[in-house]
This record gives structure tokens, sequence and C-alpha cells, in this order.
């Protein structure tokens, strides 16, 4: 393995039929041995360079030491917000001078990579997350995502509980914010927060006009996933006129053929109970005024410099030339209509989220 080692100048690109190989090789050395020698070390920045975005990556980067790799860290965290690796790579910027580029990245124009960021700091067991955590619950700028993922990190510490507990109470949590926090702090592991929170932030009201369990409660039932595919095309309940399940359904929203292969029960049924929380990237409600005064409502499905294409909530995509557009904006509440809860029962909302659960990739 050293001998290959050698056999490669700092010039050269490493084959990725190689990378195996010599990530083996190095974690097999001693790293006072790699940073002695410069030809060992240039090996070992092609290796990095290999490894980009791969959790290998940060297992390299820490056994030598490496410096200067805190946005690539940044980037294992981003894509594996949920693994050991990712969580480990943020823990290693925090530790060192990375603490501006993570603020940079969660308060950044890049919603989707800010959630990320914000999942792996959640994940992480440094109190120092609650300080970069707490400024995107308040933020009215901020994606709703990221400041999902911002309550549900802070939940995970004790003092980041009791802030969201006490902001709710004074009323200055955004309303936007109330069905996660209700979420998040209802499986707290401290008693008093919890049931604290249930009397501040309790839980919404279901067909029967009573506060639905708690969602930690919904998802230890067993449904019904044969009655719940039926629930789902029930025309009064709506989840086909925007979504396809296979080939039934309408595509205005994101397709769910997979979708228990991507969300847990829980998040399957936050997205019912509160759709506005947690929108999915891409799908995000776009309001366009046209200068003639007329309005188009819905996705954006494609751009080019001359024209928008919308897709609107019957599915129809519409073009529209850009030199007759006044302007767009970007909407807070979600395509998906609030209140689907409310047109079933609660066994049948059990049986619904079981039905989506049990849809996984084949």
């Amino acid at each position: 393995m050293l001998f290959l080692a050698f056999t490669l100048s700092a010039a050269d690109k490493l084959p990725p039929e190689k990378v195996n190989t010599m990530v083996e090789a190095l974690s097999r050395l001693n790293p006072s041995v790699v940073n002695g020698n410069e030809r060992l070390k240039a090996v070992l920045n092609q290796v990095l360079d290999a490894t980009r975005g791969d959790p290998r990556f940060v297992g390299l980067v820490k056994k030598f030491g490496v410096k200067g790799r805190e946005a690539d860290l940044l980037d294992v965290a981003a894509k594996h917000p949920a693994d050991p690796a990712g969580v480990q790579a943020l823990g290693m910027v925090l530790g060192g001078e990375g603490q501006k580029a993570v603020t940079a990245i969660l308060h950044g124009k890049d919603a989707k990579q800010a959630a990320a960021v914000a999942k792996a700091l959640g994940n992480s067991n440094n109190q120092k997350v609650i300080g970069l955590l707490a400024p995107l619950v308040t933020n009215t700028k901020i994606h709703n995502n990221v400041r999902q993922e911002a309550i549900r990190g802070l939940a995970h510490f004790e003092e980041g509980a009791k802030w969201i507990l006490a902001l709710a109470k004074s009323g200055k949590l955004p309303q936007s914010a109330k069905f996660t926090a209700s979420m998040a702090l209802s499986t707290v592991r401290w008693p008093t927060i919890k049931v604290e929170a249930a009397k501040v932030l309790p839980s919404p009201f279901g067909q029967n006009a009573k506060p639905l369990p708690p969602i930690s409660e919904l998802t230890k039932r067993k449904g019904d996933a044969a009655n719940g595919a039926k629930v789902f095309l029930r025309e009064s309940v709506t989840c086909a006129r925007c979504h396809k399940v296979g080939d039934q359904g309408i595509d205005v929203g994101p397709a769910l053929t997979e979708i228990g292969s991507k969300l847990p029960k829980e998040e399957l049924y936050a997205a019912i109970l509160d759709p506005s929380a947690g929108i999915s990237f891409g799908y995000e409600a776009w309001l366009v005024t046209m200068k003639d005064g007329n309005v188009v409502f819905g996705i954006i499905e494609s751009e080019t410099p001359e024209e928008i294409s919308v897709k609107g909530l019957t599915g129809v995509v519409t073009k529209h030339a850009k030199g007759n557009v006044k302007g767009r904006a970007q909407q807070t509440i979600s395509l998906m209509p609030p209140g689907l809860h409310l047109t079933v029962n609660e066994k049948d909302l059990v049986d619904l989220v079981e039905y989506l659960a049990s849809l996984k990739k084949k």
C-alpha cells in the first residue's frame, strides 16, 4: 500500500477505483509519519479531495489533524445531518474557527443547506449550538424548514427546551412555529417542561372538537393500511388531488410512492396536521403578478431567461413571458390546505399514516 502511495505524484488525480485502497493504507499509518513526510501529506490531500463530501473524509481529517478543511466538513454535515459522521464533522468545525462559517450558512440564501446544517447541529451534544439555533426561531426571514430544524434541535437540550417554552409563554413564538414546538416539547425527557408545554402549546383539535393525542402517542398505534389507502383516495380528504401514488392521483405536490422510505411516522403526522410548518424544497408556493393585473398562484416548475412556468393547483402548467411579469413573492403557506385531519376521524387518520408509511422503495 505504501508503494501505491509513492507511485502517485502530487499532480495526479486519484483514480476512483484506488480510493478505498488509499483510505485503507492511510488508516494504518501513524499521523506523525504522514505529517512528517511531504510526499505522504500530498497523497493525503489527494485522498481528501477524492472523498470530499464522504463520511470517510471526516475520519481522515480527524486522524491526521488536517487544518483548513472547514468548508468541506460543513459539506459532509449538510449531506449527512443525521449520521454520526455529519455530526462529528460539525463538532470539529465548532471546535475550531468555523463558527462564523456555520452562522453564514444558517442565515444564507440556500435554505436546503441551512436546514441540513441546523439538523446536524441539533443532533450534536455540543451546548454551543443553542446560541447558533436560537436566533433562527424568531427570525422572520428564515425559511420555515430551517426554523423547524432549529426548534427540534433546541429541544434536545434542557436549556434549549426551556427557552422555547419561555418564548411560547411570552407570546413571542411565531405562529408558524407553534405546532413544531408543541411536537418537539411533547417528547422531551424533562417532565416539568413537557407538562407546561402541553398547557401553552396544546395539540390540534380533531374532528370531534377534542384535542388529538400527542404525535408521540399516535405513532405507537397500529393502523389499517388497506383502509388508509381508501382514505387517501376519498374525495372529501383531497390527498389524491395534489399527490400521486403510482399512477393514482394528480401531480401537483411531491409524489408519495416511496414516502415511507423518506419520512418516519412522526413527520408524516406533522405534514398532515400542519402542512405549512415544513414545506418540501422545490414545492414552495409563489404568487406571480402580471403587468396586466392578473395573478398566477402555484409552484414554479421551471424557469429560463425568457419565461417562467407555473404549476397550478390542478396540476396544469402555464408558461409566462418574463417581460409580462411585474413581480413574484414566495408564500409562507403550503399549497396543501390546512385542516385535512378535520375531514377524517381519529382512526382514519391513523390508518392513513399507516398506509403512507407502508409506501417504501422497492
